[in-house]
């Protein structure tokens, strides 16, 4: 890992990009020589680099030096990554209601280790908004963090501080797991399909609107085992091992692609994409994308920042083909709320979609409705030779800082869509011990009649 900190004194290592995940408005890049590169909005530390500055490129985590990361995974404000070789997981970012596992509600602008799970060998792990769960080696599933609606599938709805075992999944093979804003599913190894959490939309897919405090398993499809799950905001995507690809949920914006604007309550197959094999999918706030086994890339449903990758800003309410993206196979593809990245067998990285905050890693804050290529990281391009390092703090560290005050922290408020009252808003955040509810904040969901009425806002406010 020396050649790392050596990049930023003259000495350029070429490298390549191996993994990509995308949380609300930031992005994280695991490279090889177990190097992890950030960028986009870190308000809340979610970049890891020690501050609450935004970064428009991507910049190497110093503190996850010698680390030797082998897995990475964004929630919306707070990010994940975990070492096999040492059996540790490390969190850092937006702390509220427990999602960094740390037995506390503090923010964290460093990585540090969750406890709870070190030493444990970890298979996978998911992070939604506000929450996160595991898999471990003897087939244990764990939780924590946020759990009002029983996303958590413990069997209540307090809030959870360190990973939990979730008993419901004791006997039973879990091969992976996904989570949305405010609810998870699951995949076992016998190809059956589970939700849990909140089911206002249908998007557990069992048949209604109800929440469900632990997994309910969903309705079998005649002649189909599940293969792999995803979830977007409130809305889940699912593929069979045939490659038959359905999706059930919200779908005010398109996102489930059967042509409309319904929402479903049981999984419904994507038919024009029924003579593609889907190999993987993945889910954005309000937008979907599936790869197939050719290499090809179709997105649809909301599309304000061009995040579908067609080349306009209008909403897709069935697959629309990545054409900018045909002469080159992808092999990866991870939506962030209103952005999208991907990876192609050339070692290419591409990005596009909503760019105010720099996720998008080109250097400067533009929205983008064609993918483009992130030259510092693309192997037709700067191969990670020029990514600059953040500061030198290592994560064996015990002291460093990873406190920022509330004048850093919140002197740059970089949210785009709320009014100056409300600016720095989240759906589940504390507001002095109460709830502040401002109806219509968002400019894309006010009067929407599909948002009801109860979901109500809190404000975030300074430590």
């Amino acid at each position: 890992m020396g050649d790392a900190k050596a990049s930023t004194s003259g000495e350029r290592v070429r490298r390549r990009v191996l993994a990509l995940s995308a949380g609300a408005s930031h992005t994280v890049a695991l490279l090889s020589g177990d190097v992890v590169c950030s960028w986009g909005r870190s308000e809340d530390g979610q970049l890891g680099h020690g501050d609450a500055e935004e970064r428009h490129l991507p910049t190497i985590i110093s503190a996850l030096n010698d680390c030797e990361i082998s897995s990475i995974t964004c929630g919306a404000d707070h990010t994940t990554a975990r070492s096999d070789s040492t059996k540790t997981v490390y969190s850092w970012g937006w702390g509220d209601f427990g999602r960094l596992g740390h037995g506390n509600s503090s923010d964290l602008f460093i990585p540090h280790s969750i406890k709870a799970l070190k030493g444990l060998e970890i298979k996978q792990i998911a992070c939604g908004d506000s929450h996160c769960l595991a898999i471990t080696a003897d087939g244990e599933v764990l939780s924590w963090g946020r759990n009002q609606n029983g996303q958590l599938g413990l069997g209540h709805t307090e809030d959870v501080l360190v990973p939990h075992k979730v008993t419901a999944f004791e006997g039973v093979a879990v091969k992976m797991l996904a989570a949305g804003a405010e609810h998870t599913t699951a995949v076992t190894e016998n190809g059956k399909l589970y939700g849990w959490g909140w089911g206002r939309y249908g998007n557990l897919g069992l048949g209604d609107r109800e929440d469900r405090l632990v997994p309910g398993e969903v309705a079998a499809i005649a002649g189909e085992l599940m293969k792999t799950v995803a979830c977007g905001w409130r809305h889940t995507i699912a593929v069979a091992e045939s490659g038959n690809i359905y999706t059930f949920g919200w779908s005010k914006y398109g996102q489930l692609g059967h042509g409309d604007f319904a929402d479903h309550l049981v999984p419904h197959k994507v038919q024009s994409l029924k003579d593609k094999k889907i190999q993987a999918i993945t889910g954005g706030w309000r937008h979907t994308f599936a790869l197939d086994t050719e290499g090809r890339l179709y997105g649809w449903g909301w599309n304000k920042f061009g995040q579908v990758g067609c080349g306009n800003m209008e909403d897709q309410n069935s697959p629309q083909l990545v054409k900018a993206l045909v002469d080159q196979t992808v092999t990866l593809v991870q939506c962030g709320w209103r952005h999208t990245v991907a990876m192609t067998d050339r070692g290419n990285v591409y990005s596009w979609g909503r760019g105010t905050s720099g996720q998008l890693g080109h250097g400067d804050a533009v929205d983008r409705s064609i993918p483009k290529r992130i030259e510092i990281l693309s192997a037709d391009g700067y191969a990670c030779e020029q990514i600059e390092s953040s500061g030198s703090s290592n994560c064996t560290s015990t002291t460093a800082s990873n406190w920022i005050s509330p004048a850093e922290r919140y002197a740059v408020v970089p949210d785009e869509t709320l009014g100056p009252l409300a600016r720095r808003l989240h759906q589940t955040a504390n507001f002095e011990g109460g709830e502040l509810e401002v109806p219509g904040t968002s400019n894309d969901s006010s009067g929407d009649a599909n948002v009801p009425d109860t979901d109500t806002k809190r404000m975030r406010t300074a430590l």
